[in-house]
């Protein structure tokens, strides 16, 4: 009898309690929010059916009273709370609780409560300026931090102590100008931290430490423009490290190389105008590389990205200055798959480079002003198993004669062997603005086969060879010509010269310091005879300072038709011989010369060859009859001598003949 009426007592009591739930969730989720059953994934990726409360952009002031007693996951964003009283420690089962978009500017503001359970906290996109020590002491197994969006400029040295297992803190887009190492004391199970966007200065050295089980570093839109070498030092599982959009004029490679397993490195948008020999070195693990939108890149140089042997994917799109990689820019990348290259100003990739990398399937290149000439030609000689993506939008954008044509429908026969350098224009700019003391760095780079070579003639006609090393300039093998500490008297137009056998390539930038430009001067151009023979004349010419020599023309004006020549030659070429003329012939000889303010010199003269001297013909006669008369006697005397040994061996034959005829004779016949 007591058991049947214990067993009533239990129902009646968990009908009780079911009835005052139901309420509560009537209450609650018929009237305000959406009460029901979601998938959540744990900070861990864990999956589990969580008891969800949905009170997203309802224009609440407050949160709601009472709670489902089982809610696992509160979901309060786009409201207008500001201050939240009523604490929700007897939500036992709750983890999560966002309270992203709302008006919350204290977290002294909001009294959650002691939640020993709860895993994750959203708090961006409300109006935070500050976390004080201790302020998160209520969630000591916090897991997942998000305050990001705020208008946070101070965080105490102990606003995170206590949180031992936070794995993820995001504290990007607020207005933070340092970052201090005594925040992640406590952090030393942080996996993801991501702070960018926010107006720090500097990084420090060792600031990040602490976190010992780092994997995931985002320092996107600082501003930053350089990164101490020891910055990510001892960060032994930092994997992924995000520059996105940050200042940096050249990569930071010191710096890269203490992470030692790093494995994804984004320098997207940054202005870094090389990739440098050796800033892509050793790295063993990394095997993504992202280098796109860089709005000053113009070229990747040679062993940039050297020994890689994890590096499965390259990618350097949208770069609208790119113009130039060199050949062995990548070396030893044995896993290389994809080379994403597309949407740059490419005119061309070599073919000694797309063989060096073994294991590469895929290359991107549509989207670039590819010329159709020699240094391309490989790519329809069905020498490799390589596949070009999107090959309808890889087009000619020169020769003429192929422009606008798929590059896949110009057979290899009709382009050349060998052909000229060719200096894309994309790769220096038209003008360039100083202040005095001032330094400079300028990159031509040229392809052409054969290779070419590359010098640069300043405004003053000095031609600067590679590795000359003065006060003001220098010019590395490359073709990038430093001017340093620049003043009024180095202002002027700097021509770079790219020169194979085949011939040149030349353009010039104009070097503006402080607001000063040399104007130009009007100089001449003269011509002098140096000498004249019936089949040769030779010129010289004293040329403008800062000039350069298009090309020397000839052609005859005594017949018809005229024959017309046309020689190219080099700034440093003064003088000059007109070969293969004929005697007593008037040509007509034309110097141009291209100066560096891009206007074209020229003068002309005329010439006439000399006759053949009469006396050297005779000599000429003479010395032919002496010689023939010579020759007409050494064949007499060889005829002789040859008849004079016939007779001798005709003689010597007879008489053995006669011996051995006695000597088969009896002896009673003699011989007639």
């Amino acid at each position: 009898m007591k058991d049947l009426l214990f067993a009533v007592c239990l129902l009646a009591g968990l009908a009780l309690t079911n009835s005052v739930q139901a309420s509560d969730w009537r209450a609650v989720c018929l009237k305000l929010c959406k009460c029901e059953i979601r998938p959540w994934f744990s900070p861990s990726s864990m999956y589990n059916a969580a008891p969800t409360v949905d009170c997203n952009d309802l224009g609440l002031l407050s949160l709601p009273e009472r709670l489902p007693s089982d809610t696992q996951v509160l979901l309060s964003q786009a409201n207008s709370i500001a201050k939240i009283e009523s604490p929700l420690d007897y939500l036992v089962n709750l983890t999560e609780v966002d309270l992203s978009r709302n008006n919350i500017s204290s977290l002294s503001d909001v009294y959650l409560g002691h939640l020993p359970q709860l895993l994750s906290l959203h708090l961006e996109e409300n109006w935070l300026s500050s976390l004080h020590d201790n302020c998160l002491e209520n969630f000591p197994n916090l897991q997942e931090l998000y305050v990001n969006h705020n208008l946070l400029s101070l965080i105490s040295a102990e606003a995170f102590r206590g949180l031992n297992k936070l794995l993820r803190l995001h504290l990007n887009s607020n207005q933070l100008r340092a970052i201090r190492t005594e925040w992640f004391q406590d952090l030393f199970q942080l996996e993801i931290l991501m702070i960018g966007e926010n107006p720090i200065t500097r990084i420090q050295d060792m600031n990040f430490k602490p976190l010992i089980n780092l994997r995931s570093l985002v320092l996107t839109r600082m501003n930053l423009t350089e990164i101490p070498d020891s910055a990510l030092f001892g960060l032994d599982k930092l994997e992924s490290v995000s520059f996105y959009d940050n200042m940096f004029p050249k990569v930071p490679q010191a710096a890269l190389r203490q992470v030692r397993n790093l494995k994804f490195l984004d320098l997207n948008k940054n202005p870094i105008e090389r990739i440098q020999r050796g800033d892509f070195v050793d790295m063993i693990h990394l095997k993504e590389l992202g280098i796109n939108s860089m709005p000053e890149l113009v070229s990747i140089d040679s062993f940039a990205v050297h020994n890689l042997p994890e590096l499965t994917k390259i990618e350097a799109t949208n770069n609208p200055r790119l113009s130039f990689i060199h050949p062995n820019a990548f070396s030893k990348l044995p896993k290389l798959e994809s080379l994403m290259l597309n949407s740059n100003a490419l005119r061309a990739l070599h073919h000694v480079m797309v063989e060096s990398l073994p294991n590469l399937q895929e290359v991107s290149m549509h989207s670039n002003p590819i010329y159709c000439d020699c240094v391309i030609r490989w790519i329809n000689m069905n020498k490799t198993k390589v596949r070009f993506m999107d090959p309808d939008a890889l087009l000619c954008a020169g020769p003429s004669e192929f422009e606008g044509r798929l590059v896949r429908h110009v057979h290899f026969r009709e382009m050349a062997d060998i052909c000229l350098p060719l200096i894309s224009p994309e790769s220096l700019p038209d003008q360039v603005n100083l202040g005095a003391g001032n330094s400079v760095s300028l990159h031509c780079r040229a392809f052409g086969d054969p290779e070419p070579e590359i010098y640069w003639v300043t405004p003053s006609g000095e031609k600067i060879l590679p590795q000359m090393f003065t006060k003001k300039y220098h010019l590395h093998p490359e073709g990038t010509f430093d001017i340093n500490g620049i003043t009024e008297n180095e202002a002027g137009q700097y021509t770079c010269v790219a020169h194979n056998l085949i011939g040149a390539d030349m353009r010039s930038v104009s070097v503006v310091v402080n607001g000063y430009y040399p104007l130009p001067v009007n100089e001449s151009l003269q011509i002098q005879v140096k000498g004249i023979e019936p089949h040769l004349v030779r010129i010289s010419w004293v040329q403008p300072k800062g000039s350069l020599v298009s090309n020397i023309k000839w052609s005859t004006t005594s017949q018809q038709p005229s024959l017309q020549f046309t020689a190219h030659v080099l700034s440093d070429v003064k003088t000059f011989n007109l070969t293969h003329l004929q005697p007593l012939m008037q040509y007509e000889v034309c110097v141009e010369i291209k100066d560096l303010q891009s206007r074209y010199l020229k003068n002309c003269i005329n010439v006439s060859t000399t006759e053949v001297s009469i006396g050297k013909t005779d000599d000429g006669i003479r010395d032919g009859l002496i010689i023939g008369i010579i020759a007409l006697l050494l064949i007499v005397s060889a005829v002789f001598c040859s008849f004079i040994c016939m007779l001798w061996r005709s003689d010597h034959l007879y008489r053995k003949l006669r011996n051995q005829q006695s000597a088969l004779l009896p002896s009673h016949i003699k011989p007639i």
